[in-house]
């Protein structure tokens, strides 16, 4: 059994800022990490090469720095990785980084479970994992909190939604987005983070995929971030205290002497 894992490299988010000038995230100094969500879905996948002897190959799409996230991959155990790297796939909207990761997958050709984290802290928009099992035209599920390989060619996936669970009997091959009740994410080995520094992670770039520079990067995005800002502080903001009902009361007086329509 293959398992392929997506990952992204993204700033810290506790030490992002955003230039008053250009408008966008400040990257030059902040250091990068692993997205978070993402490593629940490296250790689900570790998880079942564990129990059925699986193989975990991890990719991501980035600069050439971001093969020390896939080093850190390897050093938690995964067996292979792979970069994506390549001047015609900056600026990537979400189908275009979609386009770029489904094209890699069907490169390597015997993959049976793809891997997502439920999002990426950067963007937060939740669209890659199921846009490349569009793209792949392979059944997928979201927000997975538990998934089990009763049987050869299917999977049980244990869905987490705002009204409860729901149990999926899913066909191979297919993707899944996790969340961290997936399992929480292992400690690296001092055997596993030996191999890494000595690993060569091969990059792969537009051609490498087949893929036509003008359906990558900005070319192939039909989105584009005209702008980033911060929110503008409020100084009218007001704080209700007692119990839940005084709060209600509060609230509602509040509200009806600000002429909100309706009420």
């Amino acid at each position: 059994m293959h398992l392929v894992v997506c990952i992204k490299q993204v700033p810290d988010t506790k030490n992002v800022r955003i230039d008053p000038d250009t408008h966008t995230l400040v990257r030059q100094g902040v250091e990068s990490i692993i997205n978070p969500f993402d490593l629940f879905a490296v250790e689900a996948a570790l998880k079942i090469k564990d129990e059925k002897g699986a193989r975990v190959t991890v990719i991501t799409m980035g600069p050439p720095q971001a093969s020390e996230s896939l080093r850190d991959t390897l050093g938690l155990g995964a067996d292979d990785a792979v970069l994506l790297s390549d001047r015609a796939f900056a600026g990537s909207d979400t189908w275009a980084t979609s386009t770029t990761l489904a094209a890699a997958i069907r490169k390597m050709g015997d993959v049976d479970i793809v891997l997502c984290g439920k999002q990426a802290v950067d963007g937060d928009t939740a669209q890659v994992g199921p846009e490349m099992a569009a793209l792949l035209d392979i059944p997928y599920a979201t927000f997975v909190k538990k998934l089990e390989l009763p049987q050869s060619g299917f999977l049980k996936a244990v869905r987490q939604t705002d009204e409860g669970t729901e149990i999926w009997k899913i066909p191979l091959p297919a993707l899944l987005t996790v969340i961290k009740e997936i399992g929480e994410p292992r400690m690296p080995s001092l055997r596993h983070k030996m191999r890494a520094k000595k690993a060569e992670i091969p990059v792969w770039g537009a051609v490498d995929l087949g893929l036509d520079p003008e359906f990558t990067g900005l070319c192939g995005s039909f989105t584009q971030v005209v702008r980033v800002f911060s929110p503008p502080r409020r100084s009218n903001r007001i704080q209700i205290k007692g119990t839940v009902e005084d709060q209600a009361e509060q609230l509602f007086q509040y509200l009806k002497n600000a002429k909100v329509p309706g009420l």
